[in-house]
């Protein structure tokens, strides 16, 4: 089997056709450190939809990165990552807990 050839036209990649406006991160904040990172994606001004949005907005960079992110880069975003994930689960486990007391 052969392997396909990835083009390199920067129209026929898909990631050049996305746009967004869920999320609004502040010039430079994925230059910062993970904990940084993590609390102002989870923030409402920048992700008025909520933290999972940010978490996405986290992810689509890392991905868009590629191998073009050194590994020290990907790492502390993956480390942010591992903080809003964290974040977000206990905040789910936390809100089905109060559910079940209080019916």
């Amino acid at each position: 089997m052969r392997a396909r050839k990835a083009s390199r036209k920067s129209g026929n990649r898909w990631i050049a056709k996305v746009t967004t406006d869920s999320t609004h991160p502040t010039k430079g904040l994925f230059t910062k450190d993970a904990a940084t990172i993590a609390h102002s994606l989870a923030s409402k001004c920048v992700s008025p939809k909520g933290p999972a949005s940010g978490l996405r907005m986290l992810n689509y960079f890392i991905n868009r990165g590629g191998k073009g992110l050194t590994a020290t880069r990907r790492r502390t975003l993956e480390r942010a990552k591992a903080i809003m994930m964290q974040r977000l689960h206990s905040k789910k486990t936390n809100h089905s807990s109060r559910s079940k007391r209080a019916g």
